[in-house]
């Protein structure tokens, strides 16, 4: 077991550098004499020795430490503080051994500390022990405070360092989709769930409601509307009308099956537990639908080109299972692909069966579409363009919606191409059609990289290029046929040929000076 020589401890008031008295192993550790020594501050206070104590100059000093010390950064401070407190060590059998809480702390101060070496709580029973009695004992062993500064101290940093990483969390957009999502999930589990109550129970009173209005959160409200069919007359026709969106022909409808209905009587009391739940159903399905407004909104704003391709629902899903959409723009198209059937994946591995082709995705209406022996590829194809649309989202400053509408379009004509044999568009084509409508859509506010833009439609430009580049070789050669040809004509074959032989020195003396040159 290594000796610890000193100890950082790092609280909400500043750096505080002890010396270690007293030398403890792990197994006396255990000794209920040391268990005892550690509680109390007499004999606490002759274990450890207070050698330097850093507070923060101000509470944003001591935030914006407390922030590095997070991420494994040394702060100037406490460089300071372990340059001036630590003794100076030469050779590697003199190294001092220093504790220290943080783990990824110690490599930092042991590569800026050649002769240190750093004990993390994590690894050490000893650092773990002799930094919580000094945490224990802080109050009194760190010197120039007051009762309950340290405590003060813990709160407000705490708020501080919680409210700074809310604020500039990078997933605080995503958060909102990701709980709309469940919340709608869960809406829709329980407006069914409900629903199916409302039919059951008011079915007995009114069985012929139900085939004329199906749906949910309106067959709710005609319950509350109507109540006891018996009450039902020409004078309700405009009451049912308003809520059926002035539909006079339903209205009628249900007047006259009112009049001719096999169901049983209910009492006042049974109606009123039914209205009851007929109107929580109700609610639900008007919250439901303003949700599902808030949410297709939201999805607009930090991911336009993913709900383009795939619509809000689906879309949500997608960035809820994979926790953000950092997280999923990450995500290579394969793992995108397979999302939501992982239980499926690793079934298939276990027993070497069959890998599913997709899981959330399936949901998507291009899987619907697609023909039996196509839908793992257009699968396939779907999440590359999925892959594509989430990066283009999560690193775009001003997202927009050109992209996703440009390889819908893709999609589109992959279908076509699978069903009827279309030739679709090339990738290089599409990402230049999107690029164009982008920039005219608005130059001034969308900063497009230009690397990016020379990426996306080189292949014109390289065409042009290489066909300027032959066109401008044949007529070189063009030329140099006919110059050959008119001294054939004005001097014999012979010679020609001799003056080729004469002129064969020179070109390749110029071939020379032309390679030293370069």
């Amino acid at each position: 077991m290594v000796a610890v020589n000193y100890l950082l401890f790092e609280s909400a008031v500043g750096f505080a550098m002890f010396e270690v008295v007293h030398q403890a192993d792990s197994v006396g550790l255990q000794l209920p004499e040391v268990k005892e020594a550690m509680t109390s501050l007499d004999k606490f206070g002759k274990m450890v020795k207070l050698r330097s104590f850093n507070p923060w100059t101000s509470a944003a000093h001591g935030l914006e430490a407390i922030n590095l010390i997070s991420e494994g950064i040394m702060p100037d401070l406490l460089k300071n503080t372990l340059e001036l407190n630590l003794p100076q060590t030469s050779g590697k059998k003199s190294k001092i051994i220093l504790g220290v809480v943080d783990k990824r702390l110690a490599g930092e101060i042991s590569a800026t500390f050649p002769g240190v070496q750093c004990e993390s709580a994590d690894t050490s029973d000893v650092v773990a022990a002799l930094l919580r009695g000094i945490r224990v004992h802080a109050g009194k062993l760190l010197k120039g405070l007051q009762d309950g500064d340290i405590n003060r101290a813990q709160l407000g940093l705490g708020h501080a360092y919680s409210r700074a990483k809310v604020k500039f969390s990078v997933h605080k957009n995503d958060n909102h989709i990701i709980q709309g999502i469940a919340t709608l999930d869960a809406l829709d589990k329980s407006i069914n769930q409900g629903a199916m109550r409302v039919r059951e129970w008011y079915g007995w009173h009114f069985p012929e409601l139900i085939r004329i209005v199906s749906e949910n959160g309106l067959y709710a409200k005609l319950v509350m509307a109507i109540g006891n069919k018996k009450t039902l007359t020409e004078e309700s026709l405009d009451d049912i009308a308003n809520v059926l969106n002035q539909d006079q022909d339903k209205a009628q409808a249900i007047i006259q099956a009112a009049r001719i209905s096999m169901g049983q009587d209910i009492s006042d009391g049974d109606l009123l537990m039914v209205k009851d739940l007929a109107s929580n159903v109700s609610a639900m399905a008007d919250y439901r639908r303003i949700l599902a407004e808030s949410l297709d909104k939201k999805m607009g704003d930090v991911a336009p080109n993913l709900q383009v391709i795939l619509g809000t629902p689906v879309a949500a899903r997608l960035i809820s299972h994979a926790g953000s959409l950092t997280n999923l723009a990450k995500y290579p198209a394969s793992t995108l692909q397979i999302l939501g059937a992982e239980k499926a994946l690793f079934r298939a591995l276990k027993t070497k069966g069959a890998t599913p082709k997709y899981g959330l995705l399936y949901q998507s209406s291009f899987i619907g579409r697609a023909g039996p022996k196509v839908k793992g590829r257009i699968s396939r194809y779907l999440a590359n363009k999925c892959s594509i649309a989430s990066r283009i989202d999560n690193f775009s400053e001003n997202p927009t919606r050109r992209f996703g509408e440009v390889m819908r379009d893709q999609i589109e004509q992959r279908l076509e191409w699978y069903a009827q044999g279309t030739k679709p568009m090339k990738n290089s084509d599409a990402m230049e059609k999107a690029i164009k409508a982008v920039l005219a859509d608005d130059e001034h506010n969308m900063d497009i990289d230009t690397e990016m833009v020379d990426h996306v439609a080189p292949a014109k430009e390289k065409k042009e290029k290489k066909d300027k580049k032959d066109k401008k070789e044949k007529k070189e050669k063009k030329e140099k046929k006919e110059k050959k040809d008119k001294k054939r004509k004005s001097v014999g074959a012979e010679d020609v040929e001799m003056v080729d032989a004469a002129e064969e020195p020179s070109k390749k003396k110029k071939k020379r000076t032309s390679v030293a040159a370069e």
